[in-house]
């Protein structure tokens, strides 16, 4: 049973991956920061609002993808209420994204000279 559900949720990680460019962004973003961050030896409580942060951007990326299946799943027509669902739900991403930005903004900024 745990097996099984840890499976589903896997695949639906794979699916992101594989569906979702923006899925593929975020990651590359992820791993630009992480490697930054070794290049920088940040402090622990750096890591974690970075690790935060991190998880926030791509779950919400996870959870707009799932979104956007299920309005699509339910109509295959334009509605503008489908229209909003899909908009809030990426509204959502780009408020997480840009949280993320203002993270590595304090984090990086003055490693870096901002």
């Amino acid at each position: 049973m745990m097996l099984a559900k840890l499976r589903a949720a896997l695949a639906g990680i794979s699916y992101c991956l594989r569906t979702q460019v923006n899925m593929a962004i975020h990651l590359a973003a992820m791993l630009a920061v992480l490697v930054a961050g070794y290049y920088f030896r940040l402090q622990t409580w750096e890591w974690v609002a970075l690790t935060i942060t991190i998880t926030l951007v791509l779950a919400a990326e996870a959870l707009n993808t799932a979104v956007e299946v299920t309005v699509n799943l339910y109509t295959g027509k334009y509605h503008p209420l489908a229209r909003i669902a899909k908009d809030v739900a990426a509204g959502a991403v780009l408020i997480t994204a840009l949280g993320a930005v203002a993270v590595a903004y304090f984090i990086f900024g003055p490693r870096l000279g901002f």
